[in-house]
């Protein structure tokens, strides 16, 4: 391979927060410049939770790949394609699953923690319980020496080394072992103070419009010991305060501090200058996003052009995963 490869997807399970941004996309975006990268909207993987209700899939496939184009993921210089639009990464599926034992299933934490805290779903399907061995597949299908990650993502990453490791072992040497690329932390809490998530319908989404978004940063919890203006306020225990962090110049984060401590800027103050950001931050994204959504056609073009070159990569992986394992 000329180049380093990369490789990531997300599911599409609803509209991209800011969060997203922040936490992935942001480094997407910069990877697409350095290396060859591909990246899949998880349908498939959609399905581990959400196999009930599958009547908006396919818009919210769509409205993913807006998202990612608006934020400047530029199909020119990466692959963005349709898992689903690939039948050999269920192939591939197929053949890991053969080699992975249980027991490394039933101890990802992931799949213990979201057995217990999503009671509104039933999650005691296979799907669901091996997802990790459909997320290795996607990964090493391309042969990638780069996953961009999260440091909490690191244990599937783990499991996915393994896996590596395991088919080699058994096969010969067909895949390298995929190296975490770590995407710098970017804390994004909730309007409420929880996590940012589409279940709780506490975020700020990167097609929101101003309009909207005013009243959610209105009612936005800010530091809780804080009841009057004239009261110091602590910017670290603060909801609101991550987000100058993210969004505001280096003088605008000290005005900020300075006069949340010393009680010289109020609450309304502050969300205004964060309001003020946003908007100069979101307004090119939604121009682009517009630009994108005019051209009705435009989407599927683009996911067939990525399908082409995913197909590319995985069919030359397959060929080798076939020849090693005499099939």
């Amino acid at each position: 391979m000329a180049k380093e490869r990369t490789v990531s997807g997300m599911r599409p399970t609803g509209p991209l927060h800011i969060g997203h941004y922040f936490g992935a996309l942001k480094n997407w975006v910069a990877m697409q410049e350095e290396m060859e990268s591909f990246f899949f909207v998880a349908d498939w993987h959609a399905l581990t939770s959400d196999y009930a209700d599958t009547t908006r899939l396919r818009e919210y496939v769509r409205e993913m790949v807006l998202d990612w184009l608006s934020v400047g993921l530029d199909p020119d210089k990466c692959a963005i394609y349709r898992q689903s639009d690939i039948k050999e990464t269920a192939e591939l599926h197929l053949l890991l699953s053969m080699i992975t034992p249980l027991g490394w299933l039933e101890r990802n934490p992931t799949y213990k923690e979201q057995q217990q805290e999503i009671t509104t779903k039933d999650l005691g399907n296979y799907g669901f319980l091996g997802y990790p061995v459909l997320m290795a597949s996607d990964i090493i299908q391309h042969r990638p020496q780069w996953v961009p990650v999260g440091q909490d993502q690191l244990p599937h990453l783990e499991l996915t080394r393994e896996t590596v490791r395991r088919f080699n072992h058994l096969y010969g040497e067909v895949f390298p072992e995929p190296q975490a690329r770590l995407t710098p932390a970017a804390k994004c809490p909730g309007l409420d103070g929880r996590k940012m998530s589409k279940s709780y319908g506490n975020g700020i989404f990167l097609r929101d419009v101003m309009a909207d978004i005013e009243p959610k940063v209105k009612g936005m919890f800010t530091d809780p010991a804080r009841l009057r203006r004239t009261d110091p306020g602590n910017p670290d225990v603060c909801n609101l305060f991550p987000y100058h962090v993210l969004l505001a110049d280096r003088a605008t984060r000290d005005e900020v501090r300075a006069g949340c401590t010393g009680a010289t800027m109020g609450c309304v103050q502050c969300k205004k200058i964060f309001l003020r950001n946003l908007e100069e931050f979101l307004t090119p994204l939604h121009e682009r996003r517009a630009q994108f959504a005019a051209n009705p056609g435009l989407i599927d073009e683009i996911l067939a052009a990525g399908r082409e070159k995913a197909s590319a990569s995985i069919n030359a992986t397959m060929a080798l995963v076939r020849e090693a394992m005499h099939l």
